[in-house]
C-alpha cells in the first residue's frame, strides 16, 4: 500500500486535545423548559456554534440538556447557563454540551460520486502544473469529520483509483466540533453498517475484522489522516488555517446553520482554501443563495465550487 505518500499529521493548530466524557447516561425526567429560558438558551448554543434548534428539536434538545444539568448538579436552565458563562473558563462543560446536542450520522464512501469527482476532475486540475516533489502537498479537509468515516474514505479511494498517488505528497485532515468523534475517529473502529459500501477488496486491506463484529482501520491508515477539535464560527480559531487547503469536503453542515451563521461558515471555508481550490458541499446544499465567492463547477461526476485564481 503506498500510504508513504500520506504525509504524517502536522497540523497543530487543530485543537488536539480531546476533553473525557463524563457519565451522563443516567437522565432524569426531562426538563420543561419555560419559553423565555429555551430561547435564551438557544441563543447562547447559537453565539458559540452557530447551529439553530427549530422547534421540532425542542424535545431533543431538552432531553440532552437534562443530561448535562444532571452531571453538573444544577437544578435550573438559568443556573446552568452561568456556569456556563461565568465558571467554565476552560470550556469542557461546554465542549460536553456540544457532544450531547450534535447529532452523527454517516458511513464509508457515502455520496461517493464526489470521491469520483476528486479523482477524475478536481486532482487533475489541481496538479497540472505541479511537479512531483515540488510545492507543498496537496491538502484536503473533510469538515465535519464526525467519526472519520469520510477523512478515511478519501484516503482510501486515493490509495485504491488515484494513479499519480505516488507522485503527489497528500495531507488528509478531519476535524469536527464534537470532540466525542474525533476520539472514535482516532481509534478507527467501525460497525458493519458504517463499512458496508465498501468494495470488499479495500475491506480487507485496510481494515481487520476484530471481536463484536467490529472492523478496525489499519494503523498505517490512521497514522496518515490528522484529526482535531475545530468550531468553523470560531474566527479566531479558523485564522491559523487561511490559505491552507486545496479541497474541503464540507457536506450536510451548511443546513444546521441559519443565513447569518450559513455565510459566516463559507466564508471561513472561502479563506481557508488555497486560489483554485475546491469546496465541495452535500447534495441538498448550494452555494447560490449563501454566497458569490465561488464558482461553480459542472465536471461529469459531480457539481462542485471553485474559488477563483486571482
Amino acid at each position: 500500500m503506498p500510504a508513504n505518500r500520506f504525509l504524517p499529521p502536522r497540523m497543530s493548530a487543530l485543537q488536539s486535545r480531546v476533553v473525557p466524557l463524563r457519565a451522563c447516561d443516567a437522565v432524569g425526567d426531562d426538563l420543561q423548559i419555560p419559553a423565555t429560558e429555551f430561547e435564551r438558551f438557544q441563543e447562547y448554543f447559537y453565539r458559540k456554534t452557530g447551529i439553530v434548534f427549530g422547534a421540532p428539536k425542542r424535545q431533543f434538545v431538552e432531553h440532552r440538556l437534562a443530561g448535562r444539568m444532571a452531571a453538573r448538579g444544577t437544578a435550573s436552565v438559568r443556573s446552568y447557563l452561568a456556569f456556563l458563562k461565568f465558571e467554565d473558563s476552560a470550556g469542557s462543560e461546554l465542549q460536553l454540551l456540544v457532544n450531547a446536542l450534535t447529532v452523527n450520522e454517516t458511513y464509508f464512501y457515502r455520496e461517493e460520486y464526489q470521491f469520483d469527482c476528486l479523482v477524475s476532475s478536481i486532482l487533475p486540475e489541481l496538479t497540472a502544473n505541479r511537479k512531483p516533489g515540488e510545492g507543498p502537498p496537496i491538502r484536503i479537509w473533510s469538515l465535519p469529520c464526525s467519526t472519520g468515516e469520510e477523512a478515511y474514505s478519501l484516503a482510501i479511494r486515493l490509495l485504491e483509483t488515484w494513479r499519480d498517488v505516488d507522485r503527489h505528497d497528500v495531507e488528509i485532515i478531519g476535524s469536527d466540533i464534537d470532540s466525542r468523534v474525533i476520539a472514535q475517529a482516532r481509534a478507527g473502529v467501525y460497525d458493519d453498517r458504517a463499512v458496508k459500501n465498501l468494495p470488499d477488496a479495500a475491506l480487507r486491506r485496510y481494515f481487520e475484522h476484530i471481536p463484536g463484529g467490529r472492523w478496525r482501520i489499519s494503523e498505517t491508515l490512521r497514522a496518515s489522516v490528522d484529526f482535531g477539535v475545530l468550531n468553523i464560527t470560531d474566527a479566531a480559531a479558523m485564522r491559523p488555517h487561511r490559505g491552507a487547503f486545496d479541497v474541503v469536503f464540507c457536506r450536510n453542515l451548511l443546513i444546521y446553520f441559519d443565513d447569518v451563521s450559513r455565510r459566516a461558515a463559507v466564508e471561513a471555508i472561502y479563506d481557508a482554501l488555497r486560489p483554485g481550490g475546491f469546496v465541495c458541499l452535500g447534495h441538498s446544499e448550494s452555494m447560490s443563495r449563501i454566497s458569490s465567492l465561488f464558482t461553480l463547477r459542472k465536471f461529469p461526476a459531480a457539481i462542485v465550487y471553485q474559488k477563483p485564481r486571482s
